[in-house]
């Protein structure tokens, strides 16, 4: 994503800068037992994870709510640049087959910067309202709450 591509209209972006390495950012999204610890901001957990690592494969969650309820999230992924890249959709499932509904497009980008890495996150929406439907959902501080308990993971793991 660019920034001609970004349209505030449509699309949210947390960017920010963590001081753990590129590589280990994508082993804690690329590796469905270490997504399952981080993914959902607390007190909300992900329960399951499943990914299908390429271009048409599998991009499955299930997140449950602090009263219990279950969210199950399926996708297809849709770019991989591994170490760099990771773009997933809920708008198509596994093998480019189109979904009933769609929320938002995930792209994740990942960038040495020093001894760290800038990340970058957006969720591209098809409509001015599915923006502001995930942004009033907590989208920055969730998204954000998310990042840091990947970051505490990652750091956890060395």
């Amino acid at each position: 994503m660019t920034a001609e591509t970004f349209n505030p209209d449509t699309d949210l972006m947390l960017s920010r800068r963590v001081d753990v390495p590129r590589e280990a950012i994508w082993r804690a999204w690329t590796t469905p037992s270490l997504v399952t610890q981080w993914f959902t901001p607390a007190p909300w957990r992900t329960l399951a994870c499943e990914i299908d690592l390429r271009p048409g494969g599998l991009f499955r969650t299930v997140m449950q709510s602090p009263e219990g309820e279950e969210f199950p999230n399926a996708g297809c992924i849709l770019d991989v640049v591994a170490g760099r890249r990771l773009v997933f959709t809920d708008a198509l499932g596994e093998g480019f087959r189109p979904n009933a509904e769609s929320f938002f497009t995930a792209i994740i980008e990942l960038e040495d910067d020093g001894d760290g890495t800038l990340y970058t996150a957006y969720a591209l929406h098809k409509d001015a309202a599915g923006r502001q439907a995930h942004e009033e959902m907590g989208f920055t501080e969730g998204w954000g709450k998310a990042l840091d308990q990947l970051v505490a993971l990652v750091k956890s793991l060395d």
